[in-house]
């Protein structure tokens, strides 16, 4: 493509050649570099793309976007041309989409954000909108899905030109439809700029992702989740949230609320807890602009505002009655409250809650069914903070009848040393445990001592099929686990 092609809805300064000249590749990893490149400096944490200007012009790219003057850096006679750019992310984003073509435009894009429930109210919506007819992408903390295709994911929302890649292939696809989870980060970094989402989402806010290389403080977090109301044509956001006036805050697009309150655009009412076989759910009617009567094979009030903001954003496809009611009865969410059938007396789940706020929310949930006992069995990374050991603990050892630690990823620290941490916070609380090292061995336990009555959770890991032991990542997938228990194999 022309450069100035590539260019053309970015603000910059031509500080060096021409652009008027054609670009074989858009590159930011300085390892892709080619002949006929376009490099693209990005400043990260740690590393800053600038520094390899040398390097990537030695091996032929003929264009440079920069933030700085660089000058020192051009090797002598060089002829390349230099654009400067206030924000070099910001202009990958906008480049990228140029370089696939704009894809996006090709595309209904749905944004979700939020502190939770963003990768399972993606699912839904994928759920529900291809039981009505159409063919969905999506894009997630577990992975991409490009028609057959799947791909696991790195980040959340990965990098802006990977992210325009996956339009493009999405389209190439057939794909009419991409639901998207849509981090902090990413609105933070620019990696969803350079096109306009149809449907921006937001679930909740809660403190989280605070620190020195996240955000700041909590107001920055919530500054950056409302980036996305600025960047979609209409807004669907849960009006429960105490805090969601302030991240819609200066919002430029069309408002459309969901939740409990009685003045939402769509409200849940009559809850009802149900409970069979080895599952548990939820009824609800749905009100307000639509009128469902929906039953839920998962439980608790995050349940019914996941699936009340699936049909919220549904509801604008032209999805009928039926569908809704029968994709979201079908749907499921690996490794997020994940319902494992092994018995007709208890009831199993994996579910990926890895904090003392998700495993609490979780937990708090599960009570509301009155099981004879909860059942809590979670370990904690290696290398990771010792306070959310501590807290985990504590919250386990405070609504659980019984707490099974073991190992999660313990990385490369001693699993024993990470268990202690654990039993520091159980001891605030008469919480009764046992601690079995081996994770196999500990879920063979819960499954082999469960009660009728029993609700058992296996906290942490979720949709990871594998442990990560002294740098190397061994497969290890809890649903294979199961199997292997059931079948007399472990």
């Amino acid at each position: 493509m022309v450069l100035a092609a590539l260019l053309e809805k970015l603000e910059y300064e031509l500080v060096s050649g021409s652009a008027d000249m054609q670009i074989k590749d858009v590159v930011y990893d300085s390892r892709k570099v080619t002949e006929g490149s376009l490099f693209i400096c990005i400043e990260g944490g740690t590393v800053d793309g600038h520094t390899f200007i040398p390097d990537v012009v030695k091996k032929g790219a003929k264009a440079l976007i920069v933030t700085k003057d660089v000058s020192d850096l051009l090797p002598a006679g060089a002829d390349v041309t230099v654009i400067r750019v206030k924000d070099s992310r910001y202009a990958l984003a906008f480049v990228s989409a140029a370089y696939f073509g704009h894809p996006a435009e090709k595309l209904k894009v749905i944004g979700i954000t939020g502190t939770k429930g963003k990768t399972t109210t993606t699912y839904l919506v994928k759920s529900i909108l291809e039981h009505a007819g159409h063919k969905v992408g999506l894009v997630g903390t577990i992975e991409a899905i490009i028609g057959q295709e799947h791909i696991p994911a790195n980040n959340t929302t990965p990098e802006s030109y990977i992210l325009q890649e996956y339009f493009a292939k999405m389209v190439e696809a057939g794909c009419d439809t991409v639901v998207m989870e849509v981090s902090s980060q990413g609105l933070m970094l620019h990696r969803t700029q350079g096109f306009l989402f149809d449907y921006g989402i937001f679930t909740n806010i809660e403190p989280d992702h605070i620190g020195p290389l996240e955000h700041k403080d909590f107001d920055n977090y919530m500054h950056c989740k409302g980036l996305l109301f600025k960047q979609c044509r209409v807004g669907i956001v849960n009006c429960d949230d105490a805090h969601y006036q302030d991240v819609i805050k200066d919002h430029t697009c069309q408002i459309e609320t969901f939740g409990f309150a009685e003045n939402a655009d769509y409200r849940a009412q009559d809850l009802k807890l149900i409970s069979g076989a080895g599952f548990l759910g939820i009824d609800f009617k749905a009100r307000g602009k639509v009128n469902l009567d929906i039953e839920l094979h998962a439980p608790g009030r995050f349940s019914v505002y996941n699936a009340l903001c699936a049909i919220a954003i549904c509801n604008h496809f032209g999805v009928t009655a039926d569908e809704v009611k029968e994709a979201l009865l079908q749907a499921h969410v690996k490794g997020r409250i994940e319902l494992v059938k092994v018995s007709d007396d208890f009831t199993l789940m994996i579910d990926y809650a890895h904090n003392a706020m998700a495993l609490e929310s979780l937990l708090t949930t599960l009570r509301e069914y009155r099981p004879k006992r909860l059942v809590c069995l979670f370990g904690c990374g290696g290398n990771r903070s010792k306070l959310r050991r501590y807290e985990m603990g504590e919250v386990s050892g405070k609504l659980a009848d019984l707490t099974v630690i073991t190992s999660d990823n313990p990385r490369n620290e001693e699993p024993q040393a990470i268990i202690d941490d654990i039993k520091v916070g159980i001891s605030k609380t008469d919480g009764k445990y046992v601690e079995i090292i081996d994770r196999k061995e500990a879920i063979a336990y819960v499954i082999r001592h469960g009660q009728p009555g029993d609700v058992i959770v296996l906290a942490g890991k979720g949709h990871e099929d594998y442990q990560e032991i002294k740098g190397k990542k061994y497969p290890m997938d809890e649903r294979d686990i199961i199997a292997d228990v059931l079948a007399g194999r472990i």
